[in-house]
């Protein structure tokens, strides 16, 4: 018995065989061809091809895992058409009149390293997923076919590294857990494995000789037993009935108030990412919406959508709540959400550059926009505007004139909406030191944590050689929650948590003694999280940093 330790994605236990999951390997060496628009041509085919296979594995990941999830791959077919792309394929094929593997997979290596030299959340997110599509073409061209890892038998998938596709890929009913040696918690494949619900692990190193050996995957400590002895493995087999026993006996907290025991009443909503992940926040018994990220409508296409599509997009999820609280974000792009058609230059440092409310300031009419479609849908609901990436009195102020202009043309054209609360999200150390004047001009605060860690710690969270740097706990990032609760209730401004910390049951208590009074998780740790502030006293809690 042997056990190697790792970074948890996905808690859970896994018992089963391990399966190894190899790529094929393809020959992408240099062969000097006569033709070179024929070879362009096969080329021309192979990504054709390869952006229909894209489609197809959009629509299945959409229904498995949901719309925002699913936009990965949306970003991934418009990759294949960049003009950088493209241009070096040909020039490749052309000056040096290369075969078509040659130039794709030096291209797509190409690319990827310049994006990933220059170290920032976009431009890592983004040197992936070109290394993606380029082996993706490259297998068309030799005539290959979607790989396959897993037999008939459910399994333990482990393996190097593992592509967004191949993720979503593979026959989610034959694995058992999630081991690779790449890729951080924040990546990618690590968000769809916690879609998908999968434990998972990431930072084990693969041996080969694993395959077809027995293991245990324990992602609450973050390691995987090789070939455990009799105790061990009866131990973890009764964890895993205690984790499915504990899932069965959540359900019975369907209807029932986060309330503490003590009567202190914590609203639990859910982060969604399209209208049909409103269902599963239904599914699982949300108490409303915390999180409702309006850039799934921007994303991948090719024009902006106009009021009549984002208005039925947000009455839908609206109605579908039935009057429960929706916040919607408005636009989000920039940093690792792109849409070619906003004409963004390229940056630097994208994750601190022109995105989000910034784009909206600069551009009032995309802005306008967007606000109409959010209250015109009001009227058919609980709706409230959050903006994104604030820093300062001034833009909030600003927000409030176009917010206002909007209402006054609503007005004039005799269209109803509803009483819509506005509130900022804190995700910036400028605006948990400017809260106590922001929470004068708002109506609630949403606290990012995921973007709020990274830029108080300066730490890029795409990177993962910086994942020992990347902790969401770190008491400055705590103490600017709690700085953040106690300006926004000194004036009146509620205050909910929207990243990822909230759903950190660890944090819970201390949460509840700093006087939180939302949180928001995704939807399939809603009831878990209801499920802990029923069993805490919020006049007794004690925090982490007390």
């Amino acid at each position: 018995m042997k056990r190697y330790n790792g970074k948890s994605i996905y808690k859970g236990v896994a018992v089963g065989k391990i399966r190894i999951f190899k790529k094929t390997a393809y020959d992408t060496s240099l062969h000097s061809i006569t033709d070179s628009e024929s070879e362009i041509e096969r080329y021309n085919k192979a990504r054709d091809e390869a952006v229909k296979q894209l489609q197809a594995i959009y629509e299945k990941a959409k229904a498995e895992v949901g719309e925002e999830a699913a936009s990965i791959f949306d970003v991934q077919s418009m990759l294949i058409g960049d003009d950088d792309f493209t241009d070096s394929v040909y020039s490749l094929i052309r000056d040096q009149k290369a075969n078509a593997e040659y130039a794709v997979f030096q291209s797509g290596e190409s690319l990827s390293r310049i994006f990933s030299e220059m170290e920032d959340e976009y431009m890592n997110a983004r040197s992936a997923d070109i290394k993606d599509v380029a082996r993706r073409v490259v297998t068309i061209l030799c005539g290959g076919g979607e790989e396959n890892a897993v037999s008939d038998e459910p399994a333990i998938l482990c393996a190097d590294d593992l592509t967004p596709a191949e993720t979503v890929s593979l026959d989610k009913s034959k694995i058992l857990a999630f081991v690779t040696k790449f890729g951080s918690s924040q990546s990618h494949t690590a968000i769809l494995a916690r879609t998908m619900n999968i434990p998972a692990i990431t930072g084990v190193v693969i041996d080969p000789e694993w395959n077809d050996k027995m293991a245990v995957v324990d992602s609450f400590a973050g390691e995987v037993i090789l070939e455990p002895d009799e105790a061990t493995l009866r131990e973890k087999k009764n964890l895993q009935k205690e984790c499915q026993k504990k899932a069965l006996l959540l359900q019975n907290l369907k209807g029932k108030e986060s309330i503490t025991l003590d009567g202190k009443k914590i609203n639990v909503y859910a982060n969604i990412g399209s209208v049909s992940d409103a269902d599963l926040a239904n599914e699982n018994d949300a108490e409303g919406i915390g999180l409702f990220r309006s850039e799934f409508l921007y994303l991948g296409r090719h024009t902006y959508p106009s009021e009549e599509e984002q208005f039925v997009a947000y009455k839908n999820v609206a109605k579908k709540m039935n009057g429960r609280k929706v916040i919607i974000r408005t636009l989000d792009i920039g940093a690792d959400k792109q849409a070619d058609y906003f004409n963004l230059d390229m940056e630097e440092n994208p994750a601190m550059g022109f995105r989000a409310i910034r784009i909206c300031l600069d551009r009032p009419e995309l802005f306008k926009t967007q606000l109409r479609a959010i209250y015109r849908a009001s009227a058919f609901g609980n709706l409230a505007i959050m903006y994104p990436m604030i820093i300062s009195v001034d833009e909030v102020r600003r927000i409030k004139k176009i917010a206002s202009d909007v209402c006054y043309s609503l007005n004039k054209e005799n269209i109803p909406y509803g009483n819509v609360e506005q509130g900022i999200m804190i995700e910036t150390p400028a605006a948990v030191m400017m809260s106590s004047e922001l929470a004068q001009e708002v109506d609630f605060f949403s606290i990012g944590t995921n973007d709020l860690t990274q830029y108080t710690l300066a730490v890029d969270r795409q990177n993962s050689r910086l994942e020992s740097y990347y902790e969401p706990r770190h008491p400055a990032v705590l103490r600017e929650i709690q700085m953040t609760i106690e300006n926004g209730h000194k004036h009146g401004c509620w205050v909910g948590i929207c990243g990822e910390l909230g759903a950190d049951l660890g944090l819970t208590e201390t949460f509840i003694k700093m006087g939180i009074d939302e949180l928001s998780v995704s939807p399939s740790h809603v009831l878990a999280l209801r499920d802990k502030i029923r069993s805490l006293d919020s006049q007794n809690a004690k925090s982490i940093i007390d």
